[in-house]
């Protein structure tokens, strides 16, 4: 779906509004919290750098805490990060194929103060027609699940940018992953799936105008069988009680809820029927001869058409365990302790073995795959030019287009 109001509202603002003004951030003041030029997106071209919030940040009902700001004036939001950032998930105030490598007065820019996190793209140029002037515009993410975006200086309007090299969008945008259930894993295909977009009118961006996006209630935000059933009714929530999740079945936990088969639960069932079937118990105890164990059989699981596919788990109790020599009861100690050291010995001579290897062999696949995802790793990412459509890259077919 596209601009169905569904997940955002928007509004629009022009020169003469009072609200364009106090949207814009101004980064060279220290009150609104301390500003960080990023010097790798700053000076490059096609590139993007993943940032971690100071807070979660609530985007189509996902609460957010990791972002990938790219030079080419959008804010990345995926999970996985993949050459095509500019198909799907993203909050774009602009985006372009900026060059901030071009000019050194050209700077990619954010702040983070606990409430509000703010991205400059300042004096930046569209790469092979830096001639045409320098954009500068923000995008700010708000603790509260608001987004804005403001533009300062808009040089050329949209309809004229071109998108041969680079695509050009200003909006939102998510989606889901999938696996192909017809191909066995790990072979399996995985489509991304664009479930939404807003798309901003390009006659609304020009110099000193805003954008302001207010976030409307989702499923998601429902975390009880009760809440869920009472929400508004065209937001379309089911409650999934083996997820215990509320959605629409259309958001970013689509695969689980294929998975674990959420769209057969019956809609006549109520949460009272959840919570009376939860949990059963037999207490019946078997106790004819002294040593045979206690045990008790809990049953759990989803009513879904009438009938009851919980899987069952044995619990026995340890008071009830007896045996018939002391001697055992002194053994078992001495025994999980012999055990534990020898599995401490075994894993502290796997990790001696493991960095010398790597130490030995860098070059080697291995050790560059463990190497290259250490948590300090990941300065910048560099993507390819890219073209609206289809595209394949290494098992994951990215599909674009409004739902």
């Amino acid at each position: 779906m596209e601009d169905s109001r569904k997940y955002y509202t928007l509004k629009s603002f022009g020169p003469n509004d009072q609200r364009t003004r106090e949207l814009w951030v101004d980064m060279g003041d220290l009150r609104h919290g301390q500003v960080r030029v990023h010097g790798i997106l700053s000076n490059a071209h096609k590139q993007a750098a993943r940032v971690v919030l100071s807070f979660d940040f609530p985007f189509y009902g996902h609460f957010l805490r990791q972002i990938t700001i790219a030079t080419g004036g959008f804010i990345f939001l995926g999970d996985i990060t993949h050459r095509m950032l500019t198909t799907t998930q993203y909050i774009a105030p602009l985006m372009a194929n900026f060059d901030p490598s071009f000019s050194k007065d050209s700077t990619v820019q954010y702040l983070d103060n606990g409430e509000v996190f703010v991205v400059q793209w300042g004096k930046v140029r569209l790469q092979g027609r830096e001639k045409d002037g320098a954009f500068t515009f923000q995008a700010a993410l708000h603790k509260s699940g608001t987004i804005s975006f403001s533009y300062k200086e808009i040089p050329l309007s949209l309809d004229k940018i071109g998108s041969a090299d680079h695509p050009v969008k200003a909006g939102l945008s998510d989606a889901f992953m999938i696996t192909s259930s017809t191909a066995p894993a790990p072979d399996g295909k995985q489509t991304i799936y664009e479930y939404h977009r807003v798309t901003i009118d390009p006659s609304k961006i020009k110099n000193n105008s805003a954008i302001e996006f207010t976030e409307l209630p989702t499923c998601l935000q429902h975390n009880s069988c009760d809440l869920c059933h009472s929400a508004n009714e065209a937001l379309g929530c089911s409650w999934c009680h083996v997820l215990q999740r509320c959605s629409d079945g259309m958001d970013r936990h689509r695969q689980e809820w294929l998975d674990f088969a959420c769209f057969e639960e019956s809609d006549d069932v109520t949460c009272e029927d959840y919570f009376s079937n939860e949990t059963s118990i037999d207490p019946s105890v078997t106790a004819e001869s002294e040593g045979k164990n206690r045990v008790t059989t809990l049953q759990t699981g989803c009513k879904r058409n009438g009938f009851s596919d919980g899987t069952k788990k044995t619990m026995i109790t340890g008071n009830d365990i007896k045996t018939d020599s002391s001697s055992k009861k002194k053994n078992q100690p001495n025994l999980a302790m012999i055990a534990g050291i020898i599995v401490a010995l075994v894993l502290i001579l796997s990790l001696v073995v493991v960095a010398v290897f790597i130490n030995c062999y860098p070059a080697v696949a291995s050790p560059l795959h463990h190497i290259q995802r250490r948590g300090s790793y990941w300065p910048a990412l560099k993507f390819q030019n890219q073209k609206p459509g289809y595209s394949e890259m290494e098992d994951c077919i990215v599909e674009t287009g409004p739902r």
